[in-house]
């Protein structure tokens, strides 16, 4: 196996594990761990998944490939997802994804030529009594990984990705 682990995920992936009598019942929390060391779920991640935890590779394939949280490619430093679900729907969610679409010139799960973003179409980011919603993923920033955006409009999304796009700038 050439993937390893950085000392620090080692650590974190003994704390998960030793909270799990059974290690396959470890397999949501170690996949999130070894896309934030590798960035994405590859087919070598899922082997690598799977040998740690004694779970067979089709196993985690079935896993990784059935929750839409796992990137099974890599993907922009900020990871913007759309809601466009009924009540993001009816409130302009798909209007900002083909806003967004344009304006990043990408179409869904698509990567911007600089690497900075990638734009995807979701299902559900559960603000339904705040629709229409966004979720920013950015490895980045330890203190604050995932973020939410709601109440969003053309113009708010407009402002979010200057901010962001600031941000990659700044290097921070």
């Amino acid at each position: 196996m050439s993937l390893a682990f950085s000392e620090n995920a080692q650590r974190r992936f003994d704390l998960i594990v030793g909270r799990y009598p059974n290690l396959q019942a470890a397999l949501l929390p170690v996949l999130h761990l070894a896309q934030a060391e590798f960035g994405h779920v590859s087919p070598e991640v899922m082997d690598f998944v799977g040998h740690l935890l004694g779970v067979p590779p089709i196993k985690v394939q079935q896993v990784a490939t059935f929750y839409t949280m796992y990137n099974l490619a890599p993907v922009g430093r900020f990871h913007v997802q759309v809601c466009t679900n009924i009540a993001c729907y009816l409130t302009g969610g798909k209007e900002i994804l083909c806003h967004l679409k344009q304006k990043l010139a990408v179409e869904n799960k698509g990567t911007t030529a600089d690497g900075v973003f990638t734009l995807e179409e979701v299902e559900c980011l559960a603000a339904c009594g705040t629709a229409p919603a966004i979720q920013v993923n950015d490895p980045h920033d330890p203190e604050w990984p995932i973020a939410y955006h709601e109440n969003q409009t053309v113009a708010s999304a407009d402002a979010l990705i200057e901010r962001l796009r600031a941000k990659a700038g700044s290097n921070g």
